[in-house]
């Protein structure tokens, strides 16, 4: 799974893992005060930080409403975020914060298509995502590169998959790939040549 994104910063899978390893610690030292403590503080933080995006994501979309006969569209009512609120969507930090504080304006089958999107060198039909246990079933389709276009251009598809679903939809927690359906053979096309002269 990725870790870092695209412009250097920490991933929110990394800073979760961070997170978790700091609090195992401190329940390794036996001190449960400190324990709860520190969860509390990370629980405070959350609740913090999701309520200042909340509200971001929020006036984001409010100030599209001035803009609504224009046609340059978004924000309430549209089906569709605003144009400064998509433009943060664009942004793999950003998108993962919305995403882990439950504000991204997608379903997860839209945030599933475009992560699968986002790697075009492996393309893949969704044969069916399945909520309660979080296993997404794709198949690879055929004629995929062997190249992933990101950092790491040595990982395999699966790799590559899970890490751009990590991001935009970590509640798939489970991928199960199958190989390309066998492509029909191609037609036998027969030369004919010209008939010798004087044969009937």
């Amino acid at each position: 799974m990725n870790t870092v994104t695209q412009g250097g910063a920490p991933s929110a899978e990394q800073t979760g893992r961070r997170v978790e390893e700091v609090l195992d610690r401190l329940a390794a030292t036996g001190d449960r005060a400190a324990g709860a403590a520190a969860e509390e503080l990370v629980r405070a933080l959350m609740d913090f930080y999701g309520a200042g995006l909340a509200r971001a994501v929020a006036l984001l979309d409010e100030g599209a409403d001035a803009g609504a006969g224009t046609g340059t569209g978004g924000g309430p009512g549209t089906g569709r975020p605003s144009p400064a609120l998509a433009r943060l969507l664009d942004d793999e930090l950003v998108a993962g914060l919305l995403v882990l504080h439950d504000l991204h304006p997608y379903d997860v089958t839209t945030r599933i298509r475009q992560a699968l999107a986002a790697v075009p060198d492996h393309p893949a039909e969704v044969l069916g995502f399945d909520p309660g246990t979080g296993i997404l079933r794709l198949r690879l389709e055929a004629g995929g590169g062997g190249g992933c276009g990101c950092a790491s251009t040595a990982q395999s598809p699966q790799q590559s998959i899970e890490a751009a679903l990590a991001c935009l939809a970590p509640e798939v927690t489970t991928v199960e790939l199958e190989a390309p359906e066998p492509r029909a053979p191609e037609p036998v096309l027969l030369q004919i040549g010209a008939r010798p002269a004087g044969a009937r």
